[in-house]
């Protein structure tokens, strides 16, 4: 036996659509799998996160910051990578995805000045600092 062999016992599963309480001879009726009294076996029971009347857990913890929801997610990255593409080649936000520059685009992309170039490159569509744009511009690239 190996885990690909694992299968749930013979009647353990049940379909979602099974339906419950609906007298005996269906297989499931009168507590209709509930059990007998108790909180478990009433209508509406448990709020989610109640325990018991305890402090729960999320409002024991503390809270702290907050999220953005109007923040763009910027991939960042040196000039020196470009290093990689071919004299006069035309850089892209696809280019840089194709070459693995980069693992995914997010919001933008944007090019930062930490490194030196020594290729001429055009690009087209990408969020550019000022020092990397003056180092594009001085390996005599243009930056759109």
């Amino acid at each position: 036996m190996d885990l690909s062999n694992l299968r749930p016992a013979e009647g353990s599963k049940h379909n979602d659509n099974f339906r419950r309480g609906r007298g005996h001879g269906s297989g499931n009726g009168k507590t209709a799998g509930k059990g007998h009294k108790g909180q478990l076996a009433r209508s509406g029971h448990k709020k989610a996160g109640f325990e018991g009347g305890q402090m729960p857990l999320y409002r024991r913890l503390p809270k702290r910051g907050f999220t953005n929801i109007n923040s763009k997610e910027i991939i960042a990255i040196n000039v020196d990578v470009l290093n990689r593409f071919e004299d006069g080649a035309e850089i892209t936000v696809d280019s840089l995805l194709a070459s693995r520059a980069i693992s995914k685009a997010g919001d933008g992309v944007k090019i930062l000045g930490n490194g030196e170039l020594n290729k001429k490159l055009n690009l087209k569509g990408i969020l550019v600092s000022g020092t990397a744009k003056e180092k594009i511009e001085a390996a005599g690239g243009t930056v759109n």
